[in-house]
């Protein structure tokens, strides 16, 4: 377990002192980020930590590019740390279901270690592949390597980022044009693949990474999307998995087990996302997945916050194979402006509001990215 001051010591803060470090050394970029991870990985304490940031150039472990830097056969770079495949020095930064991520350098290192081939909709083969074929595409994080390590276990290797948006919400609260750039940046992600037909299924503040707490941001966290032709012998468009998303983030109707779902349920994920970074909260709660009753609950929140929907207001449920009417307490539909999301830019809360909603006019990321282009935003 991380010593306390690491475990305070928040991803925002970690950048701005790379940032400092960067102006106060006169050093690069990859200079700064490699003396600051260094100190981390090696300090006992918050006060040693300082200490060594403020360590002369002299000091640093000389820079090469994402790969050779961490390579075997780079004598001049102390061996210190974790090996995976021919990266050293690698250092753990977060972990999930079924993988643990380490940096080494400038490279992310996503290591598969609890992976089972019966256990859809995770499949870290496809979503490689499905990377693969995002190549250079707009606003998603770039595959840069896929490998086995010397214990056989697949690894996804990507840039490193310093920041993830769920960081930069538990940080502090970003401002109107640092939500702008960073949405616009997630909805030409998912313009994208949408477009191709692609369904991310995992959209949440983890899964968009961050360069800086500005941007731009990069769609990650591939391992649950669904793909057309990849994914259709597993799990038909019309019978698709629900055990898909993570927590408030996850869209009602595969909550009443409608297994034809397609991209809106992403559009959900982002407007519920967009809550969060206007308003400081998700507009919906959650209890965690081991719970016993976290998805009632979680229908509970939806129907309190927006009101329990109709036939009327969600005609398509009709067909569903759980019906949400008729079996819940009625809570009366609420107002976005007055209830639900007040004292905040209107702009911003009327695209909350089209993307979080019921029916099958949720808003899509082709019509939502173009809204945010044009999106004028009011004074702070």
């Amino acid at each position: 377990m991380s010593p306390e001051w690491k475990t305070s010591l928040s991803a925002t803060e970690r950048y701005e002192t790379i940032q400092k470090i960067q102006s106060d050394l006169g050093l690069s970029m990859s200079d700064a980020v490699s003396l600051e991870q260094n100190a981390y990985a090696v300090s006992i304490t918050r006060d040693d930590y300082s200490t060594r940031c403020r360590a002369p150039p002299s000091t640093l472990i000389p820079q090469h590019d994402a790969k050779s830097e961490a390579r075997e056969d780079d004598d001049e770079a102390p061996d210190t740390g974790i090996h995976i495949g021919t990266y050293r020095n690698c250092v753990p930064v977060s972990d999930g279901i079924t993988s643990e991520v380490y940096r080494s350098g400038s490279t992310a290192l996503k290591v598969i270690v609890n992976f089972h081939r019966d256990i859809e909709p995770h499949n870290p083969q496809r979503e490689s592949r499905i990377l693969d074929l995002l190549r250079d595409k707009p606003s998603i994080i770039q595959l840069l390597d896929v490998f086995r390590d010397q214990e056989q276990r697949l690894v996804l290797a990507f840039p490193f980022m310093p920041l993830t948006l769920g960081d930069l919400f538990s940080t502090h609260h970003p401002s109107k044009p640092q939500i702008k750039h960073i949405f616009h940046d997630v909805l030409r992600g998912l313009q994208y693949i949408h477009s191709q037909g692609i369904i991310h299924r995992d959209i949440k503040p983890s899964a968009v990474l961050l360069s800086s707490p500005s941007g731009p941001a990069f769609l990650s966290d591939f391992g649950t999307a669904w793909h057309p032709d990849l994914s259709a012998a597993a799990e038909p468009p019309s019978a698709k998995v629900l055990d898909i998303g993570t927590g408030p983030y996850r869209a009602p109707e595969v909550l009443f087990a409608d297994r034809a779902y397609g991209p809106p349920v992403d559009m959900w994920g982002v407007g519920v996302m967009l809550s969060e970074a206007i308003s400081g909260a998700p507009i919906f709660e959650s209890r965690p997945s081991h719970e016993d009753g976290n998805q009632l609950g979680l229908i509970l929140s939806i129907f309190k916050t927006l009101g329990t929907p109709t036939p009327e207001t969600w005609p398509e449920a009709k067909d569903f194979k759980i019906t949400p009417f008729e079996m819940w307490n009625v809570f009366p539909a609420r107002s976005w402006e007055g209830d639900i999301l007040p004292d905040v830019d209107p702009g911003f809360r009327e695209l909350v509001a089209g993307m979080v909603r019921y029916d099958g006019k949720r808003t899509t990321a082709e019509e939502a990215l173009k809204y945010v282009e044009k999106l004028e935003l009011q004074p702070e």
